[in-house]
Protein backbone atom coordinates (compact mmCIF):
# COMPACT_ATOMS: atom_id res chain seq x y z
CA UNK A 1 0.00 0.00 0.00
CA UNK A 2 1.38 2.97 -0.94
CA UNK A 3 0.33 6.97 -0.16
CA UNK A 4 -1.67 7.62 -2.97
CA UNK A 5 -3.91 4.63 -2.42
CA UNK A 6 -4.47 5.78 1.54
CA UNK A 7 -5.34 9.46 0.05
CA UNK A 8 -8.32 7.96 -1.69
CA UNK A 9 -9.22 6.15 1.00
CA UNK A 10 -12.51 7.80 3.44
CA UNK A 11 -12.04 8.23 6.59
CA UNK A 12 -14.49 5.15 7.55
CA UNK A 13 -12.69 3.05 5.56
CA UNK A 14 -8.74 4.12 6.83
CA UNK A 15 -10.47 3.12 10.55
CA UNK A 16 -11.47 -0.41 9.17
CA UNK A 17 -7.54 -0.35 7.88
CA UNK A 18 -6.43 0.98 10.73
CA UNK A 19 -8.36 -1.53 13.36
CA UNK A 20 -7.60 -4.03 11.01
CA UNK A 21 -3.69 -3.51 10.76
CA UNK A 22 -3.51 -3.15 14.42
CA UNK A 23 -5.12 -6.75 15.06
CA UNK A 24 -2.99 -8.12 12.52
CA UNK A 25 0.12 -6.54 14.31
CA UNK A 26 -0.88 -7.98 17.25
CA UNK A 27 -1.15 -11.18 16.16
CA UNK A 28 2.44 -11.19 14.60
CA UNK A 29 4.30 -9.97 18.15
CA UNK A 30 2.43 -13.23 19.37
CA UNK A 31 3.73 -15.13 16.85
CA UNK A 32 7.57 -13.58 17.12
CA UNK A 33 7.41 -14.30 21.15
CA UNK A 34 6.23 -17.86 20.04
CA UNK A 35 9.00 -18.67 17.48
CA UNK A 36 6.36 -18.78 14.83
CA UNK A 37 6.32 -16.21 13.22
CA UNK A 38 8.06 -16.80 9.24
CA UNK A 39 7.77 -13.28 7.77
CA UNK A 40 9.21 -11.23 9.78
CA UNK A 41 9.08 -8.45 7.08
CA UNK A 42 5.63 -8.26 7.62
CA UNK A 43 6.10 -7.03 11.08
CA UNK A 44 7.83 -4.00 9.11
CA UNK A 45 5.11 -3.64 6.45
CA UNK A 46 2.48 -3.15 8.98
CA UNK A 47 3.76 -1.08 11.15
CA UNK A 48 4.96 1.42 8.01
CA UNK A 49 1.04 0.58 6.58
CA UNK A 50 -0.26 2.23 10.42
CA UNK A 51 2.04 5.16 10.93
CA UNK A 52 1.59 6.00 6.91
CA UNK A 53 -2.60 5.95 7.98
CA UNK A 54 -2.18 7.87 10.96
CA UNK A 55 -0.63 10.42 9.38
CA UNK A 56 -2.69 10.82 6.44
CA UNK A 57 -5.84 10.86 9.20
CA UNK A 58 -3.69 13.95 11.01
CA UNK A 59 -3.00 15.80 7.57
CA UNK A 60 -6.70 15.80 7.10
CA UNK A 61 -7.62 16.65 11.03
CA UNK A 62 -5.21 19.95 10.37
CA UNK A 63 -6.69 20.54 6.92
CA UNK A 64 -10.33 20.02 8.42
CA UNK A 65 -9.12 22.77 11.18
CA UNK A 66 -8.02 25.46 9.23
CA UNK A 67 -10.82 25.66 7.41
CA UNK A 68 -13.19 26.03 10.09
Amino acid sequence: MNGVEVRLKTDDELKTMLLALKKEAFNLRFQRASGQLENTARMRAVRRDVARIKTIVAERRRAAGSEA
